[in-house]
Formats: structure tokens, sequence, C-alpha cells
């Protein structure tokens, strides 16, 4: 296959970062034309190296925000960093931002505070969103309505809701984009949800580092695999994998505005 795209994967991490030209040359090998890189994870050093690696490699763009784990050090000082990272021409998005009431590593009244700092963000500088949500669908789907969708979109990354969760952030504008987890014996929801979400609202992603598919699940995951990902999609979804890794860079492509795959 060619003309992938691995829609959110964390290159500055560490244990990515080290292997860089070996994980591009072999995402590259895969058919794997572009990538966007979330910093957000940690301090605003990640979003800082994120951005450094878009602006070198050709095929890499950059998201920047601030992760709801780390929500509780969002405050007006770290927004205006981003908005100064957001000035790249490689910042195709803002986030991943969003809501964690699984782990609550940051206080739900903080997670939501950042969310709606990200969508105004966003919004005012006509960028889409990334959200992260896990076990916050209803809350999240409530502040967008409450703020506004960006004008320039927005999508939900490593979905792990069910059906409703799906269509009730299509209905709002979203993409959904499906990872890794899709493959794992216990995701029968996710499942279920990959399916049924539209062909104009699906994408897929690695999660680099994390969540690497069956039968790599434990080892270190990187763009490339999101070959398998794909495949196993396209198999929920009774299309062949050509079509649906076709479908899902299409619409990477209009919601981060990138250029299209070279023929």
């Amino acid at each position: 296959m060619t003309g992938l795209v691995d829609t959110h994967c964390h290159l500055a991490d560490p244990r990515l970062y080290g292997d860089l030209e070996g994980v591009l040359a072999r995402a590259a090998a895969a058919g794997v034309h572009a990538m966007v890189s979330v910093g957000a994870i940690g301090p605003i050093e990640s979003d800082r190296r994120t951005v450094e690696i878009a602006e070198r490699q050709p095929g890499v763009f950059a998201a920047v925000g601030v992760h709801p784990h780390d929500a509780k050090d969002c405050d007006p000082a770290r927004i205006a960093e981003l908005r100064e990272l957001a000035q790249s021409r490689k910042v195709v998005a803002i986030g991943e931002t969003g809501l964690d009431f699984h782990y609550l590593h940051s206080p739900a009244d903080a997670q939501e505070a950042a969310l709606r700092r990200h969508l105004e963000l966003a919004g005012e500088l006509e960028l889409p969103v990334v959200i992260h949500c896990r076990d916050g669908e209803q809350r999240v789907m409530e502040i967008v309505g409450e703020v506004g969708m960006p004008r320039a979109g927005g999508v939900i990354h490593c979905f792990t809701g069910d059906i409703g969760a799906a269509r009730g952030f299509v209905e709002l504008g979203f993409y959904v984009s499906f990872s890794g987890i899709i493959t794992f014996r216990n995701a029968n929801a996710v499942r279920a949800a990959a399916a049924a979400v539209p062909d104009d609202a699906v994408m897929v992603e690695t999660d680099a580092p994390y969540l690497a598919p069956e039968p790599l699940r434990g080892k270190r995951n990187e763009p490339a695999f999101v070959v398998r990902i794909a495949e196993v999609l396209a198999h929920l979804r009774g299309v062949a994998t050509e079509r649906l890794a076709a479908q899902a860079a299409a619409n990477a492509s209009r919601l981060f505005r990138l250029p299209p795959a070279p023929v």
C-alpha cells in the first residue's frame, strides 16, 4: 500500500526520538507518506521538539497542546506558548486535549477548563482540534456544544467508546480515529463502532509508541504499524484494505490540510 496517513503518533517521545531515522524509514517502506506527530504529553519541551521534527521532515506534521493528564498545568501562559508554536507552517492542529476521567491524573474541573481553552485557541487560529476522550464522552459533547466546534473541525483520536458515542461525535462534526485497540480481544464495543462510522469520517492512527496492535501488543509501537490497523479496520467494514486506506488518508488530508500523496 501507498498513501497511508498515521494521524496520531508521538515522535518526540524518547522511545521513538532515539531511533527517529529508523522509525521514519520503516514508515516510508510500509507506505506511510504522512504522519501527524503530537506533542502535548508532559512539559512544553515535548511540543517544541515535535515542531522541530516536523520542520525538518517533509512528511511529518505537528499538533501542539496539553494532554488532559497535564491539564492542571494548562494556564494562560501555557496557552500563549502553544499559540506561538502554532505559527509554524507545519503545525496542523491543536491538541491533544480532552477529558480522561478514567485515570484523573488532573482534576476534572482542570481538564474541562483546559478543553475549553484549546477549543477557543483552535477557533482563533482556524486549526482543527485533536480530542482525547476516555470515560468522558457525554461531557466532551456538552462542552463542545457550549464553546462551539472549531470551524476547521476536529478528530476524536484513539476512540474507545461505543456506537452511540461515535454517532454523537460524528453528528457534532468530528472525525473518529481508530488505533490498535480494535485488534484487542476485549474491544468488541470499539470494533462495533469502527464498523459503523461513516466513510467520510473515519481515520486510522497508531498513537505510537503506545498501543501496538496485535500480534505486536506489548512492544514499542511505531507509525509503520498503521498498516495492521488499516487491515483490521477494513475487515471490520467489509472493504478492501487499499480502499479503506485511501478513504482514511483522504479524510486526514481534508481535516489537516495535508499535501497529496506522491504519485
